[in-house]
């Protein structure tokens, strides 16, 4: 059973999610071989003010 774990940066939408998880999901059975009720996904929010890229706080970038 694949579980996949996707940090991403708070702020999208519903319609996003819905549509990422379809394709990676998808991209899951064909790869790897998976049945669909077995890829497991869950999502990771992280607020741009928790991460930093090259020194700099996302939320002051």
């Amino acid at each position: 059973m694949p579980n996949i774990t996707v940090e991403l940066l708070s702020g999208r939408t519903l319609d996003q999610r819905r549509e990422f998880v379809a394709a990676v999901t998808d991209s899951a059975i064909a790869i790897l071989g998976a049945k669909r009720e077995a890829v497991r996904i869950v999502f990771q929010e992280i607020e741009k003010t928790d991460v930093a890229n090259g020194g700099t706080l996302v939320a002051d970038a």
